[in-house]
């Protein structure tokens, strides 16, 4: 069976998508339905029946604050909404406007900084003692509001800015906003990198030891980091090919897969069949449209 159609029989009758085809973990939530609307996209899929339920059921998501919430029940805007507004809009198809408000969940997701972003929480790290890392001078992007901020969520978001500022026309005052927030952003990534050269969740070090990087977190810090070039970014894709050799997750190889091909680097491990739930279906999917010379992320 085809990625696609596995998507297309695993989703619920709501119009989303739950993490697993069954059991407990089969509810809608945001974050597997946006990953699966951008697999369907990529397969071609996007203006279908299925695609448009999708759609139909994220747009109960969004909250008064123009945020999305992970699932129906939950009441307060998360780090998803990066994900809502990195789905292509406009594009061969699948439309956004009209179902999601997206003036203002792209007004919500600017608002958005990490916590350790901000001048108080500098000055009682100094007072503590600690010595904090030179990313604080960076915006990057936190899982909740108010929280610190972490690769994923970043680099989803600079990820989502991107496509806002290539597929809308926003005003003089947004695009300086937009441009200043991905340069944020992407400075917040390079500064995050561990000693090996790749990302892990957010910090380079803990309790005083240099942390290991991640195989999905180095992909996706590479992956919104296409285009960027330097040594930095050269040490990146180092030990995204070298954690790409021994990747036992077939999620996480397809993080570094899609990581890799965004700076023109073509992986030398094959794709396999995925036989996990509905991310792990979706972003190999990503994966192997991205090979094909289709990367959803970047169109």
């Amino acid at each position: 069976m085809l990625p696609a159609e596995e998507l297309l029989g695993s989703q619920n009758s709501d119009g989303g998508w739950g993490y697993a085809p069954s059991g407990p973990q089969r509810g809608s939530w945001t974050e597997p339905t946006c990953y699966a609307l951008l697999a369907l996209s990529a397969a071609g899929q996007q203006a279908s029946p299925s695609a448009r339920r999708g759609l139909e059921w994220l747009a109960r998501l969004q909250r008064k604050d123009g945020g999305f919430a992970p699932r129906e029940s939950v009441a307060e805007s998360t780090w998803q909404t990066a994900l809502v507004l990195a789905l292509p809009a406009g594009v061969n198809g699948l439309e956004l406007s009209g179902l999601v408000d997206r003036p203002r969940a792209q007004a919500w997701l600017l608002d958005q900084t990490g916590r350790e972003s901000g001048w108080l929480h500098r000055v009682r790290m100094l007072l503590s003692g600690v010595h904090a890392e030179v990313s604080v001078s960076y915006d990057g992007w936190p899982w909740y509001p108010g929280a610190a901020a972490w690769v994923t969520p970043t680099a989803l978001s600079v990820l989502a800015l991107e496509r806002i500022s290539r597929t809308t026309s926003p005003d003089a005052d947004s695009l300086k906003r937009i441009r200043g927030r991905l340069d944020q952003g992407r400075a917040f990534l390079l500064a995050r990198r561990c000693r090996d050269g790749g990302w892990n969740h957010g910090s380079t070090k803990a309790l005083g030891y240099d942390s290991d990087s991640y195989p999905e977190t180095t992909g996706t810090a590479l992956l919104a980091l296409h285009g960027a070039s330097g040594p930095e970014v050269a040490e990146g894709l180092q030990c995204a090919e070298q954690l790409l050799g021994n990747c036992k997750s077939l999620e996480a190889a397809s993080w570094l897969t899609l990581g890799l091909l965004a700076h023109g680097r073509t992986p030398a491990r094959p794709m396999q069949k995925p036989h996990g739930g509905t991310l792990e279906t979706a972003v190999s999917a990503l994966a192997s449209a991205a090979l094909e010379g289709r990367n959803v992320f970047l169109v």
